[in-house]
């Protein structure tokens, strides 16, 4: 029977597990993620053979030498820039992760959230309780009205373009994969022209590491005054403090972020003072800079929650299990290293 370690164990995967017999898995599921915080006994340390986690973790070389017998890595997320994949090379530890699992609920979110940043949703919601209402200040526009640029075409770029569509939007893509099935519907344009003619820019790709900050102070200065932002993709792919500058001056007319930068810092709800040595100074930046967001009307930040649907989430759970066993067979899907 092989032992594991599931981190990052939230309320919604309690189901799965209540109703799925995974009798050859010893499992201890743990809350907390995996971190330098981590407390684990010598034991654990000693015969764990895999770990699971979310990307709240950080799963550092100085962490995985501390397990002695660890096979497998199975991270519940497409992204897998939170674990040391060179450690894990060099020391033939496996590392999995999972794939197309939040096609229809991220695309359905982030149109949510455009619906709400364009309606003026929240600010009226908020008041609405305080009794202090003023309805010019909720007027918006119908979706119709606007050209979407979306950026990356996968599965849930994809999904949120054939969405769009229905709505009435013009729909612009930027992406390196072009999908047939949206070349008569869509216009496929350059990275500067989607940047240029949006009114509404959403982001949904990964993020690889190069197009780190690709949305970046010279490229809102290429954007349409009063443009909204929304990215449901990776904190990363975005800079928070030029976001945070244009929403000021007032270029940026609302943002929505289900997904931030140095997320675990940004929401960390200790006190700050207890971790701020062990953190890089940008990360500390960026927690700041996320506090300021909070106090503006016209931002819509959730905690990482797009794909939280009970569909991905049995999906992710089910196929981390599986990639598993295959892997015991000698099947390497989605084997990362």
């Amino acid at each position: 029977m092989m032992k594991m370690l599931l981190f990052d164990f939230r309320e919604s995967e309690k189901d799965f597990f209540e109703n799925n017999r995974l009798n050859d898995f010893d499992i201890t599921f743990i809350k907390e993620p995996l971190n330098k915080e981590t407390e684990l006994s010598e034991k654990q340390y000693a015969e764990t053979d895999i770990i699971s986690v979310f990307t709240t973790s950080t799963v550092s070389r100085d962490i995985l030498e501390k397990f002695r017998n660890l096979r497998i890595i199975s991270t519940r997320s497409s992204a897998h820039d939170h674990i040391d994949i060179d450690y894990c090379t060099m020391q033939h530890i496996a590392v999995f992760n999972i794939e197309q699992y939040g096609r229809t609920g991220v695309a359905e979110y982030a149109v949510a959230l455009i619906l709400a940043l364009v309606r003026n949703l929240l600010p009226a919601y908020f008041d609405m309780k305080t009794h202090t209402i003023n309805h010019k200040k909720y007027e918006g526009r119908v979706l119709s009205s606007y050209t979407i640029g979306i950026i990356g075409c996968g599965a849930v770029g994809t999904a949120v373009a054939n969405i769009a569509r229905f709505l009435g939007m013009k729909v612009l893509i930027h992406s390196y994969m072009k999908n047939p099935d949206l070349a008569n519907s869509c216009e496929f344009v350059s990275f500067e022209e989607l940047l240029a003619e949006s009114d509404i820019i959403t982001l949904h790709l990964p993020y690889d590491g190069d197009n780190y900050h690709m949305i970046s102070t010279e490229e809102f200065e290429k954007m349409k005054e009063g443009v909204y932002i929304v990215n449901t993709a990776r904190g990363e792919l975005l800079d928070i403090k030029a976001l945070y500058d244009n929403l000021i001056k007032g270029k940026v007319k609302g943002a929505a972020l289900d997904v931030l930068e140095c997320e675990f810092i940004s929401t960390y709800k200790g006190e700050m003072a207890t971790v701020i040595d062990d953190i890089e100074e940008h990360c500390v930046e960026t927690a700041l800079i996320t506090q300021k967001l909070f106090n503006l009307d016209n931002v819509i930040i959730t905690p990482h929650i797009a794909y939280n649907t009970l569909e991905s989430v049995n999906y992710i759970l089910a196929e981390t299990f599986n990639l598993i066993r295959d892997y015991l067979k000698g099947v390497n899907t989605n084997r990362v290293c």
